[in-house]
């Protein structure tokens, strides 16, 4: 493996070291790096987004889900290639740093906080959503100001409490998808009718009105921007590598489950719902879980599911704040935030950038009171970020592998033909926000972005980092 000369020119750029500067605390283990990344592909857009993926091509959007989450997972091999070979705080921010240059750094880790606090929005949306399943006449802002104070306590304590908290999460969202996959079965086979006018039948999937792709291919296409957005924070399992206890070992496993949990969460879970329940039934009013339960008659389902996707919301919204939390700090200490984002509490926890999400959380508020689509105009922009970030990923593998850092040993790898035929693919995917009158604003507003970031950079960020070298290098030769 070649020594990655990109590290020194990063300090000699004005970065701060991060060999030298001081780490979080390893304080996940296998078990919590296994669960984070089984809990990640269990949120706000299976449970509650799913509902607009039907919408939008019906029983088609399972083969969306194989293909999205075919190329989510090649992301995910190029992005444990790097983890391994750098298990840091600022993850692929930092290797996009090392191998496309600071600015590609930036632009990654706060387009990455950018998607956290998109995402953690689009929760507290669907968080308000579901509690008025029982209250419906409450105010959205007395449940978001409780759960906030919640995701406080948990993410200002040591990370073994986020660890264990994730841990429980995904144990009750595990448990109840399975239950209902199985019981859904037992319903197909004895034949209990949840719907009034159409029977419960697997060929629900292809032999309804319009068949397998009743709108068209071109509905097909639309749902790829809803399917992509319940991929997101998956990548948080790199965040997590620079506070395992044992990186090389918990990461691969971890990443080898991404196909099985797509498949058993995904396909499986929507499968059975769509043959219990005709597709075009499914509405946005609130989850399609509760919906079905709802109609079968079956005592309390609807409250019990509520509580489970609930559950789900909760732990998305710990993860978000996890994860940008993580990413804004590793930025800090590259020099490419604020200094005050790498202050950390004795505990290990950093402390500011946590405080700084939950405020941004806190706008969610704002945006359920002013917005009635908030959920779909903030999934867009967040799906648009979380796209942008993969690319980003991809691109810092390329680099990696054209310019002979590989480890040949390594446990996880990607060959770099599938690093351009995914890249290609998610190139695909930002096209597809142009066509959509839904998801053309967020591909407006995502470029906007980009370029203000990158103009933000040139001006303010690479003067201070070319002036924090030049004094380094004085300092280095005044010391010899």
């Amino acid at each position: 493996m070649k020594n990655n000369a990109n590290s020194a020119a990063t300090t000699a750029n004005g970065a701060i070291s991060t060999e030298d500067a001081p780490q979080l605390s390893r304080g996940l283990s296998l078990r919590h790096i296994m669960f984070i990344a089984l809990g990640s592909a269990i949120g706000t857009g299976l449970f509650y987004g799913s509902a607009s993926a039907i919408q939008l091509a019906g029983p088609a959007v399972l083969l969306a889900y194989v293909i999205g989450g075919a190329a989510v997972f090649m992301v995910m091999r190029a992005m444990g290639e790097l983890a391994l070979a750098h298990p840091v705080s600022g993850a692929f921010s930092e290797y996009a740093t090392r191998y496309l240059g600071p600015w590609a750094g930036f632009v990654t880790g706060w387009s990455y906080a950018l998607e956290m606090a998109l995402v953690a929005i689009a929760d507290v949306t669907a968080f308000a959503v579901y509690m008025k399943f029982w209250f419906p006449q409450s105010p959205s802002w007395i449940w978001i100001v409780s759960v906030l104070l919640i995701l406080l306590a948990i993410n200002l304590a040591k990370v073994k409490a986020f660890g264990e908290t994730e841990f429980w999460f995904t144990i009750v969202k595990v448990s109840a998808i399975i239950a209902m996959i199985v019981g859904g079965i037992i319903l197909l086979f004895v034949g209990v009718q949840a719907h009034t006018s159409v029977e419960p039948s697997v060929t629900n999937l292809w032999a309804l009105d319009g068949g397998f792709m009743p709108e068209g291919f071109t509905g097909f296409l639309a749902c790829f921007t809803v399917v992509m957005f319940a991929f997101g924070g998956i990548e948080n399992i790199g965040i997590a590598a620079g506070e395992a206890e044992n990186p090389r070992i918990s990461i691969p496993k971890a990443i080898r489950t991404v196909p099985f949990r797509i498949l058993i969460f995904y396909v499986l879970t929507l499968s059975v719902i769509m043959s219990l329940y005709p597709w075009y039934s499914v509405t946005k009013e609130n989850s399609p879980f509760v919906q079905i339960f709802e109609n079968l008659g079956i005592p309390a389902a609807g409250s019990i599911l509520n509580v489970v996707i609930i559950t789900a919301a909760v732990s998305a919204m710990n993860a978000d704040v996890y994860g940008a939390g993580r990413m804004m700090y590793g930025l800090a200490k590259q020099g490419l935030a604020p200094k005050s984002f790498g202050k950390v509490a004795k505990n290990g926890a950093p402390w500011m950038t946590t405080l700084l999400m939950i405020v941004v959380m806190a706008v969610g508020v704002i945006v359920n009171i002013t917005f009635e689509n908030a959920f779909e105009v903030v999934a867009s922009l967040a799906t648009f970020a979380t796209v942008f970030v993969w690319v980003m990923i991809l691109l810092a593998h390329i680099a990696y592998k054209r310019g002979g850092y590989e480890d040949e040993v390594q446990p996880v790898r990607l060959p770099l033909v599938v690093s351009y035929i995914t890249l290609a693919f998610m190139a695909f995917i930002v096209v597809l926000f142009g066509f959509f009158d839904d998801t053309r604003l967020a591909l407006v507003v995502g470029a906007i972005w980009c370029v203000f970031l990158l103009a933000y950079y040139r001006l303010a960020v690479a003067p201070r980092l070319a002036k924090n070298a030049k004094l380094a290098i004085t300092s280095d030769a005044q010391d010899g």
